[in-house]
């Protein structure tokens, strides 16, 4: 019986730690990391400055905990559906870049993209921020890289000789759009990499039907 107030404070900590880790990874995007503060966090979640330092440490500290939040968003807004809605190939390709554009067109963060916002951010910043940043990013090319190979493997993209350079070029043209439409304000640049990736595909030998499907939106 003892136990019972500790499991409830364990369980109401890891609450008001995720309610504080959604409104910071939120703010980094727009802010960055650097920009995250006690005071603007407390003033945006509703908690005590003393509620946050005690939640996280130190700043750094807070700063792995939002790397590690963004993550996870990433990978459930865009991995894991793409993993249990298609199968290994150019169709879970098409899958990974369609739920890559939605998940930054639709503003998951207000910024666009997390790791495209704090990748500039960190680029010349070395340290275990820059380290979990890299990390994390690094998972999500990676992932992709397979991803193409097993579709080279399927004979799906004949003229594919090096996944890791489509890959570059595909991350690139996502980025750019991230950006530039956060930019002018407009979806406009969406449009442009989706013809940008279909195309780069098709010269590959891609089957049209399946390259189509980049553009349409994710299925529900």
């Amino acid at each position: 019986m003892a136990q019972a107030p500790t499991d409830g404070r364990r369980v109401r900590g890891d609450e008001s730690r995720r309610i504080v880790l959604a409104h910071a990874v939120d703010t980094a995007t727009v802010d960055g990391l650097d920009g995250l503060t006690i005071g603007r966090l407390a003033d945006a979640s509703g908690y005590s400055k003393s509620g946050i330092a005690t939640l996280f440490g130190s700043k750094e500290q807070l700063q792995l905990a939002v790397v590690s939040a963004a993550r996870d968003v990433f990978i459930e807004r865009v991995v894991a559906p793409a993993r249990a809605g298609t199968p290994r190939g150019l169709e879970r390709v098409c899958a990974l870049l369609e739920h890559w554009l939605a998940y930054s067109r639709d503003r998951v963060f207000r910024g666009g993209c997390f790791f495209a916002a704090t990748s500039v951010e960190f680029d010349a910043k070395p340290g275990v921020v820059r380290d979990a940043i890299t990390a994390a990013s690094s998972e999500w090319e990676d992932y992709l890289t397979v991803s193409l190979e097993h579709a080279m493997a399927a004979g799906e993209l004949p003229l594919l000789d090096e996944a890791r350079q489509l890959t570059f070029e595909m991350v690139s043209f996502l980025e750019a759009a991230n950006t530039r439409s956060l930019l002018h304000g407009s979806a406009e640049p969406y449009r442009r990499a989706e013809v940008a990736l279909r195309s780069r595909l098709l010269a590959l030998g891609a089957d049209p039907e399946r390259v189509a499907t980049i553009g349409r939106g994710p299925e529900d």
